[in-house]
Order: structure tokens, then C-alpha cells, then sequence
């Protein structure tokens, strides 16, 4: 049987950095607001970060954390859980109105044996979905594919977001020029 290659070069930074103590990347764009665009941070507010997903397993997946390093929500106060879940339905409304998915896998992995990539900052994950995007690639090669720049998608996604006033929680940093 002939072998095909799907060539991914983009994903040698996330597999050469698994085993590199680098830090918390949440942490680190929550410390450089000067470098949004570039750390792919598409909202702040008062107690949360949205990011877009460096190693998305979906064109459009998302991050929301709460700005303190906390491991899960039995540490999370009443007012971020708040915000959390607010950012979560913008973000979900501004994928919506930007890229039309058909549906959304949202949810959160707690310590490395349960998937998380990150475990020591809560985070949760939104995941826009569309009919048959689950296909051979995905089921054959444990491969996914994206198809769109995460710079594009993240240009598309502040543009709609100020088009709609999402999300309108009072501190969303305005777009690098």
C-alpha cells in the first residue's frame, strides 16, 4: 500500500516546545498587551483573556481564561466564573457572525490525563464545528485541517467584534493598526 504525507511544518514549535518549561503562554500574552495582534489575544477584560488557539483543532478555536493563574474552577471567584461564561457567548456569537459555523464543541480538560495542554491555567475551549468536517484526514492520520491563517480569522474576528460591539464587557483593547 502506497504512504502519503501530510506535510504540517507548523506544528515542530508545538512538539519541539512539550517538553520545554517555557511558562504559562496565557500569563504571557495576559502580560503584553502591546502584542495582541501578534499573541493572537482577541479580547480583554477586567478578570479574562480571549486568545485564539495557536494549535487549533478547528479553523476559529478559541480560548477563554480567566487573567489569575488558577488550575480549575473550584479556585475561580464568583465574578470571573461570571465573566468567563459571558466572554464565552460572545465569542461564541462573534464566530458566528465571521465564520458561520453549524455547530460548537465548549468545554475544559483538568490535569494532562484528562487532554489539557496546559493544566496549571484554566482555560476553556471553543470549538466551531460545521457538518462533515470530521473526516479520512482526521479519523486516518490523527491529523486536522485548518483552513484559514490564524492571523486572518483573528483580523476577521476583531473587525466583527467592533462592527457588533462584542463583547461588550468595557475593556476590549482596539485593534493594532
Amino acid at each position: 500500500m502506497e504512504r502519503n504525507n501530510l506535510w504540517a511544518p507548523w506544528r515542530i514549535n508545538y512538539i519541539q516546545g512539550l517538553d520545554k518549561s517555557t511558562g504559562c503562554f496565557i500569563c504571557h500574552n495576559r502580560d503584553n498587551p502591546q502584542n495582541d495582534r501578534e499573541n493572537l489575544v482577541l479580547w480583554r477584560s477586567d478578570k479574562a483573556i480571549v486568545i485564539l488557539n495557536m494549535y487549533p483543532y478547528n479553523n476559529g478555536h478559541l480560548l477563554v481564561a480567566p487573567l489569575r493563574h488558577i488550575p480549575d474552577l473550584s479556585e475561580a471567584d464568583d465574578d470571573e466564573m461570571l465573566e468567563l461564561t459571558k466572554l464565552v457567548r460572545e465569542a461564541q456569537k462573534a464566530l458566528c457572525l465571521a465564520i458561520n459555523p453549524h455547530g460548537f464543541n465548549i468545554g475544559m480538560n483538568f490535569g494532562r490525563c484528562a487532554g489539557a495542554g496546559l493544566p496549571g491555567h484554566l482555560h476553556i475551549h471553543i470549538v466551531p464545528r460545521w457538518s462533515g468536517d470530521t473526516n479520512f484526514i482526521n479519523v486516518c492520520s490523527d491529523a486536522d485541517v485548518i483552513s484559514q491563517s490564524l492571523i486572518e480569522l483573528f483580523d476577521i474576528l476583531r473587525q466583527t467584534s467592533k462592527e457588533h460591539g462584542l463583547p461588550d464587557l468595557g475593556k476590549t483593547v482596539e485593534p493594532d493598526a
